[in-house]
């Protein structure tokens, strides 16, 4: 947090002017005009989705938004704070709050996904990021409207690129109660008999690309409609990626309802058919190692602008 604060306070101490700017920038209306340097603090609201192995649409499973679920959309939000030079490029700082989920079981009445059905995997989880995320205004950046005798557009759109660091924690529900996944390596992460299987992180690095478009609602208030779209570098957002392992070696490593837990949410395809083909010593497809998971919103977001100043 330190590094992002002090990133953010280069950034606004070398594009602050060393004495007043006489120049104005432009006129907001007949009464404010912009400064080179602005500032915007402000919260959103949206919707929050996921693209893992888990759920989505009908057959074995299709790249991106074509096996996205919209019926899993989950409520988010979020706290920023930007400086953005000449309404051309900015910086921001930003604390965002979700929830994601998928469930196989959503597929009980869709054909072709016999596969994906009877696997009969859910997970759920929270989701927590601290972000830095550069903005690009390509109406501002190459149009000069300090030098045209019309005001600039109301409407803005921009571009989004950053990185982010974010947590998150696999969850599912097995008789009632529910349970952590991490802890119970359901793939054989951490064992001995599996040494290609790293335990994963629960807090990691992602990279957030993404659009929006601002519109001045009045001369200290702003308007965003953004799509944020995170890369993440795990396939673990929900506890799902390679093949099923021997359950028996889970007694190796664990005891009690651990050990229970564990066996369980391993395999649960007999759950859905008790005659479905399972091979008892594992190493049958359980997810697809290729894809990482993916997480992204869609948010309005309400600021106030600070840095305005009357004609």
């Amino acid at each position: 947090m330190k590094k992002i604060t002090f990133l953010l306070v280069a950034l606004i101490s070398v594009m602050m002017p060393s004495q007043k700017v006489m120049a104005q920038y432009y006129f907001y209306d007949n009464n404010y005009y912009n400064t080179p340097l602005m500032y915007e603090i402000g919260g959103s609201l949206g919707l929050m989705n996921c693209l893992t192995d888990l759920g989505g649409k009908r057959g074995l499973g299709k790249r991106f938004v074509k096996d996205l679920n919209i019926g899993n959309n989950q409520f988010n939000g979020s706290i920023y704070f930007s400086a953005i030079y000449k309404e051309a490029v900015g910086l921001r700082i930003e604390g965002a709050f979700g929830h994601i989920k998928a469930y196989d079981s959503i597929l009980k009445n869709v054909q072709s996904t016999t596969p994906r059905y009877n696997r009969n995997l859910s997970f759920t989880s929270k989701i927590s990021e601290l972000s830095v995320i550069a903005e690009f205004y390509p109406v501002f950046l190459f149009i000069n409207w300090a030098s045209r005798d019309d005001y600039p557009p109301d409407f803005s759109p921009y571009l989004l690129a950053g990185m982010g660091y974010f947590s998150f924690k696999p969850q599912t529900t097995l008789n009632g109660k529910t349970v952590d996944l991490q802890p119970l390596s359901t793939e054989g992460q951490g064992f001995a008999e599996y040494p290609d299987r790293k335990p994963y992180k629960l807090h990691q690095i992602n990279f957030p690309v993404g659009i929006g478009m601002k519109y001045d609602v009045a001369s200290n208030l702003i308007l965003r409609a953004e799509f944020l779209y995170r890369i993440t570098t795990t396939d673990y957002l929900d506890d799902l990626s390679k093949r099923y392992i021997n359950p028996t070696l889970f007694a190796n490593y664990f005891n009690g309802s651990q050990l229970a837990d564990a066996v369980a949410l391993n395999d649960r395809r007999s759950k859905n058919n008790p005659e479905y083909p399972i091979n008892p010593k594992g190493g049958q497809i359980r997810g697809n190692p290729k894809n990482n998971d993916a997480y992204f919103s869609f948010n309005i977001k309400l600021g106030l602008t600070l840095g305005r100043e009357k004609r």
